[in-house]
Protein backbone atom coordinates (compact mmCIF):
# COMPACT_ATOMS: atom_id res chain seq x y z
CA UNK A 1 0.00 0.00 0.00
CA UNK A 2 1.50 3.31 -1.02
CA UNK A 3 1.83 6.25 1.30
CA UNK A 4 0.12 8.43 -1.29
CA UNK A 5 -3.06 6.35 -1.19
CA UNK A 6 -3.13 6.44 2.60
CA UNK A 7 -2.54 10.19 2.59
CA UNK A 8 -5.28 10.74 0.01
CA UNK A 9 -7.81 8.85 2.13
CA UNK A 10 -6.75 10.81 5.22
CA UNK A 11 -7.14 14.13 3.39
CA UNK A 12 -10.60 13.10 2.15
CA UNK A 13 -11.46 12.25 5.76
CA UNK A 14 -10.17 15.59 7.06
CA UNK A 15 -12.25 17.54 4.56
CA UNK A 16 -15.33 15.41 5.23
CA UNK A 17 -14.96 15.67 9.00
CA UNK A 18 -14.40 19.39 8.86
CA UNK A 19 -17.48 19.87 6.65
CA UNK A 20 -19.66 17.58 8.79
CA UNK A 21 -19.89 20.14 11.59
CA UNK A 22 -21.37 23.11 9.70
CA UNK A 23 -23.35 21.07 7.16
CA UNK A 24 -25.07 18.81 9.69
CA UNK A 25 -25.61 21.67 12.10
CA UNK A 26 -27.48 23.59 9.39
CA UNK A 27 -29.36 20.55 8.15
CA UNK A 28 -30.37 18.95 11.48
CA UNK A 29 -29.99 21.93 13.78
CA UNK A 30 -27.35 20.20 15.91
CA UNK A 31 -23.86 18.90 15.22
CA UNK A 32 -23.15 15.19 15.72
CA UNK A 33 -22.29 14.15 19.26
CA UNK A 34 -19.12 12.14 19.78
CA UNK A 35 -19.39 9.78 22.75
CA UNK A 36 -16.68 7.70 24.40
CA UNK A 37 -17.92 4.69 22.44
CA UNK A 38 -16.36 5.84 19.16
CA UNK A 39 -12.73 6.07 20.31
CA UNK A 40 -13.08 2.94 22.44
CA UNK A 41 -14.45 0.85 19.57
CA UNK A 42 -11.70 2.10 17.29
CA UNK A 43 -9.10 1.18 19.91
CA UNK A 44 -10.66 -2.27 20.19
CA UNK A 45 -10.36 -2.71 16.42
CA UNK A 46 -6.75 -1.54 16.51
CA UNK A 47 -6.04 -4.03 19.29
CA UNK A 48 -7.62 -6.90 17.36
CA UNK A 49 -5.57 -6.00 14.28
CA UNK A 50 -2.42 -5.77 16.40
CA UNK A 51 -3.00 -9.20 17.92
CA UNK A 52 -3.68 -10.64 14.46
CA UNK A 53 -0.47 -9.04 13.17
CA UNK A 54 1.52 -10.48 16.06
CA UNK A 55 0.06 -13.97 15.59
CA UNK A 56 0.69 -13.83 11.84
CA UNK A 57 4.25 -12.62 12.36
CA UNK A 58 4.94 -15.42 14.82
CA UNK A 59 3.48 -18.02 12.47
CA UNK A 60 5.15 -16.93 9.25
CA UNK A 61 8.34 -15.15 10.26
CA UNK A 62 9.44 -16.71 13.55
CA UNK A 63 8.21 -20.31 13.47
CA UNK A 64 8.25 -20.47 9.65
CA UNK A 65 4.88 -22.23 9.58
CA UNK A 66 2.73 -22.36 6.50
CA UNK A 67 -0.84 -21.14 6.50
CA UNK A 68 -3.56 -21.83 3.99
CA UNK A 69 -3.46 -19.55 0.96
CA UNK A 70 -6.98 -18.26 1.56
CA UNK A 71 -6.07 -17.35 5.16
CA UNK A 72 -3.06 -15.35 4.00
CA UNK A 73 -5.11 -13.57 1.34
CA UNK A 74 -7.89 -12.82 3.85
CA UNK A 75 -5.40 -11.30 6.29
CA UNK A 76 -3.76 -9.25 3.55
CA UNK A 77 -7.11 -7.94 2.28
CA UNK A 78 -8.15 -7.16 5.86
CA UNK A 79 -4.91 -5.26 6.42
CA UNK A 80 -5.23 -3.20 3.25
CA UNK A 81 -8.89 -2.38 3.81
CA UNK A 82 -8.28 -1.41 7.44
CA UNK A 83 -5.35 0.77 6.40
CA UNK A 84 -7.55 2.83 4.09
CA UNK A 85 -10.59 2.92 6.38
CA UNK A 86 -8.40 3.74 9.39
CA UNK A 87 -6.85 6.65 7.48
CA UNK A 88 -10.30 7.87 6.45
CA UNK A 89 -11.60 7.64 10.04
CA UNK A 90 -8.51 9.28 11.52
CA UNK A 91 -8.80 12.12 9.05
CA UNK A 92 -12.54 12.44 9.56
CA UNK A 93 -12.33 12.66 13.32
CA UNK A 94 -9.34 14.99 13.10
CA UNK A 95 -11.23 17.28 10.73
CA UNK A 96 -14.25 17.22 13.02
CA UNK A 97 -12.07 18.09 16.03
CA UNK A 98 -10.44 20.97 14.14
CA UNK A 99 -13.88 22.32 13.19
CA UNK A 100 -14.52 22.93 16.90
CA UNK A 101 -11.41 25.07 17.45
CA UNK A 102 -12.36 28.54 18.64
CA UNK A 103 -15.40 27.38 20.58
CA UNK A 104 -15.58 27.47 24.38
CA UNK A 105 -13.72 24.40 25.63
CA UNK A 106 -15.91 24.18 28.75
CA UNK A 107 -19.03 23.38 26.75
CA UNK A 108 -20.17 20.42 24.65
CA UNK A 109 -17.88 21.73 21.90
CA UNK A 110 -14.87 20.99 24.08
CA UNK A 111 -16.08 17.45 24.72
CA UNK A 112 -16.66 16.89 21.02
CA UNK A 113 -13.19 18.20 20.24
CA UNK A 114 -11.43 16.01 22.81
CA UNK A 115 -13.35 12.85 21.96
CA UNK A 116 -12.87 13.44 18.25
CA UNK A 117 -9.14 13.92 18.75
CA UNK A 118 -8.96 10.66 20.72
CA UNK A 119 -10.91 8.88 17.97
CA UNK A 120 -8.43 10.29 15.42
CA UNK A 121 -5.55 8.85 17.46
CA UNK A 122 -7.37 5.52 17.56
CA UNK A 123 -7.78 5.72 13.77
CA UNK A 124 -4.02 6.21 13.46
CA UNK A 125 -3.55 3.15 15.69
CA UNK A 126 -5.73 1.18 13.25
CA UNK A 127 -3.51 2.28 10.36
CA UNK A 128 -0.36 1.27 12.23
CA UNK A 129 -1.73 -2.12 13.27
CA UNK A 130 -3.03 -2.78 9.75
CA UNK A 131 0.37 -1.91 8.26
CA UNK A 132 2.00 -4.30 10.72
CA UNK A 133 -0.43 -7.03 9.65
CA UNK A 134 0.32 -6.34 5.99
CA UNK A 135 4.04 -6.55 6.71
CA UNK A 136 3.57 -9.80 8.65
CA UNK A 137 1.86 -11.36 5.62
CA UNK A 138 4.97 -11.01 3.49
CA UNK A 139 6.56 -14.26 2.43
CA UNK A 140 10.32 -14.48 2.65
CA UNK A 141 12.32 -15.47 -0.36
CA UNK A 142 14.09 -18.83 -0.04
CA UNK A 143 17.54 -17.18 0.11
CA UNK A 144 16.57 -14.85 3.00
CA UNK A 145 17.29 -15.85 6.60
Amino acid sequence: MSGGAITAWAVIGIVGGWLAHPVLERWRGVAPVITWAQPLVLLLIAGALGVTAWITHRQLQVRRERIEAHQAVNRLVLARACTLVGALLAGGYLGYAVSWLGYDANTAAGERMVRSALAAVAGIAIVIAARLLEHACRVRKPDEN
